[in-house]
């Protein structure tokens, strides 16, 4: 018969290990692989080098270009690990070294960190914009029917952050070239440059067409498969019929060192911060900040609770184990408070969720991905999480002000 002594070294060891059970660490593990592909096949090249004909002038029209991509599939893919990192990332990752801007070289900052910036920094607000472009708001929506009586539509969702996310879109190629500009500021010959690389490269080979036949299928079982099928489930699947069809060999898998880092790092730290909720740490540090705020007006007590759940992401490495952990906690507090408006609470606590992910290189699942792009480092990553959070915070307290007025 086991003692508890002889299984809690088990039951510990198990623990350590839980990270990479972790699906959102795989699917973030399975974009670097589907840009192994891309590379392979010459597949991101080309479309890489489609994007710079039609778009290619300036940075900040390609800045543009990247953000309208995720516009458009935000609405329809809950998987923002899937939607930025398995199908933005392998594709923009191409076309800095049309600019001679190379990964983990000076020349990163010539064209390639700005692209590879404006991706993340864009899945942040398309992930708070949408209720279908990010898991945890569909948990929000849950947890706030189930503890406060209170149904959110897709229609009411999206209108409550509009007046808020819709002018960030807009503007945000434009922040992230004056926050974080690029070298390069134009370049009138790379468009006509491109065309002729087009056409040297002739029709697509037949492996390309299967690469983009498979990375099809996925798109299409992440967007509509969603509610039947894992979206990691879909990356792996995929990812094998690619080795087993010869696309990418195996060697080819094991040789992508960032991908094995990344893998890593997010399983490691989405361990860690289970930790937090396992202790009742998270618990204690909710319940004890909501009793400080006793006697504060309803406004401030709101916005405090909105302040509390967005800066307590830099303790996860997931948005769906912080919602799991600290929303049900702080809408039951609102339901306490006087005065509170709920509806108003729990709509700025959801609509919060995909802004955080830009604060830290672990908070979100593409987070890691771009971060370890080798066009952005380790500094510049965790400074500009900084900047873009307090800009998207500053956005959601705005919007604050005119949700509880």
């Amino acid at each position: 018969m086991s003692t508890p002594e002889f299984n809690a070294p088990r039951r510990a060891i198990e623990w350590a290990l839980s990270g990479f059970g972790n699906s959102t660490v795989w699917l973030a593990f399975s974009a670097f692989m589907f840009g192994t592909a891309y590379d392979r096949t010459g597949l991101g090249r080309r479309i890489a080098l489609v994007l710079v004909k039609l778009m290619g002038r300036k940075p900040l029209f390609l800045g543009y270009a990247v953000m309208l991509s995720d516009v458009i599939l935000a609405p329809f893919t809950p998987s923002n690990t899937a939607r930025s990192a398995g199908m933005i990332f392998p594709i923009i990752r191409a076309l800095p070294p049309l600019y001679d801007s190379k990964p983990h070289d000076p020349s990163a900052r010539k064209i390639g960190a700005y692209v590879l910036w404006m991706g993340f920094a864009t899945s942040c607000v398309t992930s708070s914009l949408f209720l279908t472009a990010l898991a945890p708001n569909l948990l929000a929506v849950d947890f706030i029917r189930r503890i406060g009586g209170v149904e959110i539509s897709w229609f009411t969702w999206f209108i409550a952050f509009a007046p808020a996310g819709i002018p960030l879109l807009i503007v945000l190629p434009i922040l992230v070239y004056f926050v974080y500009p690029p070298e390069l500021k134009e370049s009138a010959e790379t468009p006509a440059w491109a065309q002729q690389e087009l056409i040297r490269l002739g029709p697509p080979s037949p492996r390309e067409y299967a690469v983009a036949s498979l990375a099809l299928a996925a798109i299409l079982l992440w967007i509509f498969g969603a509610p039947i099928i894992n979206p990691t489930t879909v990356a792996l699947v995929v990812i094998s019929t690619m080795i087993l069809g010869g696309i990418v060999t195996w060697d080819d898998l094991v040789a992508n060192r960032d991908a094995w880092q990344a893998l890593t790092l997010l399983a490691t730290l989405v361990t860690l911060s289970d930790g937090l909720t396992r202790t009742g740490l998270v618990a204690w540090f909710a319940e004890n900040a909501g009793t400080a705020m006793q006697g504060l007006s309803a406004n401030l007590t709101i916005i405090g609770l909105v302040l509390i759940y967005f800066l307590s992401h830099y303790l996860f490495a997931s948005l769906t184990a912080h919602a799991t952990a600290m929303l049900p906690i702080l809408l039951a507090l609102g339901l306490t408070m006087p005065g509170v408006q709920f509806e108003k609470l729990a709509l700025l606590l959801g609509l919060s969720q995909g802004l955080m992910g830009v604060l830290t290189p672990y908070a979100t699942g593409p987070a890691p991905v771009y971060a370890s792009s080798g066009y952005i480092t380790s500094p510049e990553f965790w400074r500009l999480g900084t900047i873009f959070g307090v800009i998207f915070l500053a956005s959601l307290l705005m919007l604050s002000a005119l949700l509880v007025r």
